[in-house]
């Protein structure tokens, strides 16, 4: 009998939603949040258990880290070789995880946190071959959600395993059954967990574009759109205290109830340009949405509405991002601007009007962690660097080249331990004290 997904949440203290009722002060500056936080189960508030962190908008759950470094960097814990794959690590307690590719499987591997040894790993064979031999793939970050961990594989099958041992619990070819298309580089949206299903965007084929399977099964609950899918991944957010699904598809951004798939807008937003991809992940910001795209796009700033968003900005000089997600902290947005192989620079941007406050040139295509009031940003040559989201300007606190070249999969920050992968190596570092470089 398959154990419910909730189950192993009694094992990790009171629940989210029990500590948030009980504390008064989260309703306030949190309040707009709290739809998504109550979305995964079994979640614990330090866990990386997802794409882009415990909300999905890039924003950690520590509250503040040294602004110290020794001078080769911070204390290395461990690093291992790994396979193909712009995937994301994920975390859970005491876990670390990996969906890469080692030869002809895409694999799951389960790491000790501390130690970076591994704990387990599973791989189900994969033929998926790169139109433009740039990486054979995974390029989706994994979903934890209680003892289960889903992913979704550059050729569209998505997986549903047990985090104890691996076991494959259910497997779904949505290439096959749903009519999932390749697109430029393979499917990319990370699996979103919302309760008891799974929701994927796969740019299926008669209404298949966006898809929600049941967490215990993998059966279809529901499907919706026929839009191809974007790089882009769905968020979940709390609107006027209901919840709220919200999609960009590679032509427009949509808004569905995340129970039953019906739409309630349908925005068209894209690049003009037939060769583009849009990647940055929707952020929400107090019942408004950033969205940003390279290929000339730039960035809007849009009031949500059932009925349809309302434009409150929209400029091709604000910010474009290329692949990387914008985050957001006291009023203003922190991304990378342009193309990634012309060059890219980080920028500060208000979000109410648009107006670019700094540009900090020639930092080069990378991704971004806010953890309290700093920002962790990793380029994509691997340097690590910590500096104030301030609209005052970019004056690091540290930095330190920490990972060899082509640093492109966004990394993870859970209690105080930062993961990344280069090219072809998981590396773990403690952020939380000053330290020499360990090499294990």
């Amino acid at each position: 009998m398959t154990r419910s997904p909730d189950s192993s949440s009694a094992t990790r203290g009171p629940s989210l939603s029990s500590r948030i009722a009980k504390g008064g002060r989260w309703r306030g500056r949190f309040g707009s949040i709290l739809g998504s936080l109550l979305l995964l189960p079994g979640f614990s508030q330090g866990d990386w258990a997802q794409f882009l962190g415990p909300e999905r908008s890039g924003v950690a759950a520590d509250k503040a880290v040294p602004h110290t470094w020794p001078t080769e960097g911070p204390r290395k814990l461990w690093s291992r070789p790994v396979g193909n794959g712009f995937s994301g690590p994920v975390v859970q307690g005491t876990r670390a995880f990996l969906f890469h590719r080692l030869q002809d499987e895409e694999t799951v591997e389960c790491f000790d946190a501390s130690k970076g040894t591994t704990l387990w790993k599973s791989g189900t064979p994969t033929a998926y071959v790169d139109d433009f031999g740039f990486d054979p793939g995974p390029r989706s970050t994994p979903a934890l959600a209680g003892d289960r961990i889903v992913t979704l594989g550059a050729a569209g099958r998505a997986e549903c395993r047990e985090t104890q041992a691996g076991k494959l619990i259910w497997s779904v070819d949505t290439q096959k059954q749903f009519g999932a298309r390749k697109g430029f580089f393979g499917l990319a949206p990370s699996p979103l967990i919302d309760r008891q299903q799974v929701i994927l965007h796969v740019g299926g084929e008669n209404g298949a574009s966006i898809l929600a399977l049941d967490f215990a099964t993998g059966n279809l609950r529901w499907k919706s759109g026929d839009d191809e899918a974007s790089y882009a991944s769905p968020i979940l957010v709390s609107f006027q205290g209901k919840r709220r699904l919200l999609v960009l598809t590679r032509e427009a951004l949509t808004s569905l109830d995340p129970d039953t798939g019906k739409p309630f807008f349908r925005f068209p937003w894209r690049p003009s340009t037939h060769a583009s991809v849009s990647a940055a992940t929707p952020l929400w910001v107090d019942g408004r949405i950033a969205l940003s795209a390279s290929y000339e796009t730039g960035a809007t700033f849009l009031k949500y509405e059932d009925a349809g968003p309302t434009k409150i900005w929209e400029s091709d000089e604000a910010i474009s991002s290329h692949y990387s997600s914008l985050v957001h902290h006291q009023g203003f947005l922190y991304g990378f601007d342009g193309r990634q192989e012309q060059g890219c620079d980080l920028r500060c941007v208000e979000v109410e009007t648009g107006k670019v406050r700094w540009t900090q040139k020639r930092t080069g295509a990378g991704h971004l962690i806010l953890v309290g009031s700093d920002l962790l940003l990793l380029t994509e040559k691997g340097e690590l660097v910590l500096a104030p989201a301030s609209p005052e300007g970019f004056k690091p606190w540290a930095r330190a080249q920490v990972l060899p070249f082509l640093a492109r999969a966004h990394p993870a920050f859970s209690d105080g331990r930062f993961y990344a992968r280069s090219k072809d190596t998981l590396f773990c570092f403690d952020l939380r004290s000053p330290g020499p470089a360990e090499s294990r």
